[in-house]
């Protein structure tokens, strides 16, 4: 009686390959100290700033006027520690692609993975995931220390009220495509100062300058700088953001400026020589 053997298919093949990749990506992401200041730095001025802003608030309350109590948001201000925290996830983003470049590693990584397309694609994943959830802890973190400090008769805020569980949502959000937008640029510049001054220049610098110039040429523009963006989504109140975009339409931006970063990333390293 014969035995009929059958061959292991490409696609379990391909599936053990992306695991195995994977695994190698999350090892080298873990294990760098580079990871765990990032993210320690993160906590501290995200929680940092929640704590001062509720404290401050609730002692100079009593000195806002009618219209700064009219337009305060509770959400909004507990939230701005996530504006430093989108720079430095911009840090750890770079330094995932630009670092192994820095190393000379990059050239073993592309050697034991020889489709360079999936190099970069298990990079977005671990990233994105890991920027992501770190987001949205600090998020909530920052939301429920910084009401936890807002002291009558400062309004505080609930999850349960109209727009915050929202805004708070979008704050890791935001933290977890900016991450994916700095691995971008790292991988199409491949080097970590340059990179990591082009993601800050385009968060930080453009909006200054564009502010500079006359609000008929700026306006339109500011409204879809990654800042701006940002500020719309970790807000409840809208005072004064005149034709923001919608905070998830924002959201589909930021995701675009990350899928056309990691696009250009990905074909510069298929056709470059590492």
């Amino acid at each position: 009686m014969t035995t009929l053997t059958i061959p292991p298919t490409h696609t379990s093949s391909a599936t053990a390959g992306r695991s195995h990749l994977l695994r190698a990506e999350w090892t080298k992401l873990r294990t760098v100290r580079s990871t765990w200041w990032t993210l320690f730095a993160m906590a501290v001025v995200t929680l940092g700033v929640a704590a001062i802003a509720g404290a401050t608030v609730s002692h100079n309350w009593h000195t806002f006027n009618v219209i700064q109590r009219a337009t305060f948001d509770p959400t909004g201000i507990t939230l701005k520690g996530l504006l430093f925290s989108q720079l430095i996830i911009g840090v750890l983003g770079v330094l995932v692609m630009s670092a192994e470049y820095g190393t000379g590693t990059i050239r073993s990584t592309l050697a034991a993975t020889p489709r360079r397309a999936r190099v970069l694609g298990a990079k977005a994943a671990l990233v994105g995931a890991l920027a992501l959830v770190a987001g949205e802890v600090l998020s909530f973190g920052a939301f429920l220390l910084g009401q936890g400090l807002l002291r009558h008769p400062a309004p505080h805020a609930l999850l349960s009220q109209p727009g915050v569980l929202r805004a708070v949502v979008g704050g890791g959000v935001v933290i977890g495509l900016l991450g994916l937008l700095a691995l971008g640029i790292a991988a199409i510049i491949r080097h970590s100062a340059g990179a990591i001054t082009t993601y800050v220049g385009l968060l930080l610098v453009v909006p200054i300058i564009l502010q500079t110039l006359p609000s008929s040429f700026s306006q339109p523009i500011l409204k879809f700088m990654p800042f701006h963006i940002s500020d719309v989504m970790t807000s409840v109140v809208t005072a004064g953001q005149g034709s923001s975009l919608s905070p998830w339409a924002g959201a589909g931006v930021l995701a675009l400026y990350a899928a056309v970063a990691l696009g250009v990333g990905g074909y510069l390293l298929v056709r470059r020589d590492a």
